[in-house]
C-alpha cells in the first residue's frame, strides 16, 4: 500500500522579505535600545532642578529627553494608550516638542527644556497609571 500522491502543482516558498529588507530589519534591531525609566527620571530632574543645568548641558540633555519622548511615545501607540484622552493629549504635545527646534538664548532653551521633561513625566506617569508601562525606581 502505498502513500496517496498529490498532483496539484505546489509553489516554491519565497522569504518574505528580501536581502535589503532584511539588513534593514537586522540594523534597526541592532541599533534599538530598551526604554531606561531610571535615567529618563535622572534627566527630568536635571532639567526641572531649582538650578537649571550648565549651558554646556543643555543640548545633550535636549537630545536626551526627545529619545525619552520618543519611546514613550512609541510605547504609547504600540499599547493603544491613545484610547485615554489623557495620554493622548500627552503623546500629542509630547509629538510637538520633539518636533520643535532647539530654541536660542538661555532662557528660552531652560524653558524648553523644562517643557520636554515636564511632559516626559506626565507621559511617563500616565502610561504607568493605565498600566501600559512599569514603574521606574
Amino acid at each position: 500500500m502505498s502513500a496517496p500522491r498529490f498532483t496539484r502543482p505546489v509553489h516554491p516558498w519565497t522569504p518574505p522579505l528580501d536581502n535589503r529588507q532584511l539588513t534593514t530589519v537586522l540594523n534597526r534591531l541592532r541599533a534599538w535600545t530598551a526604554f531606561d525609566g531610571c535615567a529618563m527620571l535622572d534627566d527630568v530632574a536635571a532639567v526641572l532642578d531649582d538650578v537649571p543645568p550648565p549651558e554646556t548641558d543643555t543640548a545633550q540633555l535636549a537630545e536626551r529627553l526627545r529619545g525619552h519622548l520618543a519611546r514613550l511615545v512609541t510605547i504609547a501607540a504600540a499599547s493603544e494608550a491613545e484610547q485615554d484622552t489623557a495620554a493622548a493629549q500627552l503623546v500629542l504635545r509630547a509629538r510637538t516638542l520633539h518636533a520643535d527646534s532647539h530654541p536660542c538664548g538661555r532662557q528660552a532653551v531652560i524653558t524648553h527644556l523644562r517643557r520636554l521633561g515636564w511632559t516626559a513625566n506626565e507621559l511617563h506617569d500616565r502610561l504607568v497609571a493605565i498600566r501600559c508601562l512599569k514603574e521606574a525606581a
